[in-house]
C-alpha cells in the first residue's frame, strides 16, 4: 500500500487540521469530537443544516459548509459513521432559534446515530434522508444507498435555508429534491482503505464493477470493459428509467469522480450522458462535473440526474461559498 499518511491512527486528525489550516477564512474546526462548523454565520436566526458520514468521500461534506449550504459536517473515521455525540454537539453549536435540519445519507449507520442524535436534542428539528442509488431496488432491505445525489440536496436546501425559509419548508423542499434525483456508479478499480491496506474487492484488467456505492463495496454486476459510450448508456439509461424525464423536462446533470479519474474522462462521460438526455428531448439546464463524493482512490465515477423546477433552479443558481463549491459570492 502506498499512502502518503504518516500512520493509519493519525490520517483523520492530521487530515483535518490541513483542511482547518487551508479554509481557515471559510470553517472552524472542533476537536473531541471531531466537527467543522462554518466561521460566518447567517445574520438572525436560520435553520441549521447538518450533514456527515465517514471521510473518505471528500469534499462531501467537510468541503460543503459555508454560506449556502451546510453549517455544520460531522466526519467520522474513514467509510464509518459518525457518533452520536458529534451529531448532537454540532447541532448545539450552530443551531439559533430556527431548529435543525440533519441531511442523512441513507446507510444503516448514519440512519441509526442521527436518530440517537435527533432524540437528544431539545430544540425543533426534522431529517431529509438521501436515497439516490438506483444501483439497487426501491424494495432492498436497508433500501437504496445515498450517494453523489445528497450534493444536490445539500445545495438546494442550503440555498433556501440561507434566503430564510423556514424549518418545514427546507424539509418539504429536501424530500422533494431527493425523490426527484438518481444516480448510478461505475468502477474501473476499487479503494484502498489505509486500516486494510489492500484494495477491498478485486477486479480484473478487463472488467468493471457496475453499480458500485462509495465505500469501497463490489457493485450489483460485474461486466466486461467496454467503451465509454456503453457505460454511459448503461448508466443513464438506469437513471432514465427510474426517473421517466418527460420531453422538455430541465434536469442538473452531475458526473461525479470518484477519486482516481481524471476530468479529461469524466467531461468525457458528462459529454455522453447529456447527449443521451438530449436526444430524448431532455432539457441539460444545469451541470457539474468534477470530484465532489469520492471513494479515496477508487477509479471510475457516477452520473446523477435532478428534475428540476424553477424554484430548484433559483435556488441552485444562488450564491454559495464554501470549500468546495462556490459562485455567485
Amino acid at each position: 500500500m502506498k499512502k502518503m499518511i504518516n500512520g493509519v491512527e493519525s490520517v483523520l486528525e492530521e487530515s483535518l487540521n490541513g483542511f482547518a489550516k487551508a479554509h481557515q477564512d471559510i470553517i472552524t474546526l472542533n476537536h473531541q469530537p471531531h466537527f467543522v462548523t462554518r466561521k460566518a454565520p447567517a445574520d438572525g436566526a436560520k435553520v441549521a443544516l447538518i450533514s456527515g458520514g465517514g471521510s473518505g468521500h471528500e469534499p462531501l461534506h467537510t468541503g460543503l459548509v459555508g454560506k449556502g449550504m451546510l453549517d455544520a459536517a460531522c466526519p467520522g473515521q474513514i467509510f464509518t459513521s459518525p457518533t452520536p455525540d458529534q451529531m448532537m454537539m454540532a447541532a448545539q453549536q450552530v443551531e439559533n432559534g430556527a431548529g435543525v435540519l440533519f441531511i442523512v445519507k441513507n446507510y444503516a449507520g448514519d440512519v441509526m446515530n442521527f436518530e440517537i442524535a435527533a432524540e437528544m436534542l431539545e430544540c425543533e428539528h426534522d431529517t431529509v434522508l438521501v436515497s439516490d442509488d438506483v444501483s439497487l431496488p426501491k424494495d432492498h432491505s436497508t433500501g437504496r444507498r445515498g450517494v453523489a445525489g445528497t450534493l444536490i440536496v445539500e445545495k438546494i436546501v442550503g440555498a433556501a435555508a440561507e434566503a430564510g425559509a423556514d424549518l418545514a419548508t427546507c424539509k418539504k423542499l429536501g424530500d422533494k429534491v431527493a425523490t426527484s434525483t438518481a444516480s448510478m456508479g461505475v468502477a474501473l478499480s476499487s479503494c484502498t482503505v489505509p486500516a486494510l491496506g489492500k484494495p477491498t474487492f478485486d477486479i480484473g484488467d478487463n472488467e468493471i464493477e457496475m453499480g458500485v456505492g462509495i465505500h469501497g463495496e463490489r457493485g450489483r454486476e460485474p461486466m466486461d470493459l467496454s467503451s465509454a459510450s456503453e457505460i454511459v448508456e448503461h448508466l443513464a439509461g438506469a437513471i432514465d428509467k427510474e426517473l421517466t424525464p418527460t420531453r422538455d423536462q430541465k434536469i442538473l446533470l452531475h458526473v461525479n469522480g470518484f477519486g482516481a479519474t481524471p476530468l479529461m474522462e469524466l467531461y468525457l462521460v458528462y459529454d455522453l450522458a447529456a447527449q443521451f438526455f438530449m436526444e430524448r428531448g431532455v432539457e441539460v439546464t444545469r451541470s457539474l462535473v468534477g470530484n465532489f463524493t469520492t471513494s479515496l482512490d477508487m477509479a471510475g465515477c457516477s452520473v446523477t440526474v435532478t428534475l428540476l423546477d424553477d424554484e430548484m433552479i433559483q435556488y441552485w443558481d444562488a450564491p454559495v461559498h464554501t470549500a468546495a463549491l462556490r459562485w455567485g459570492c
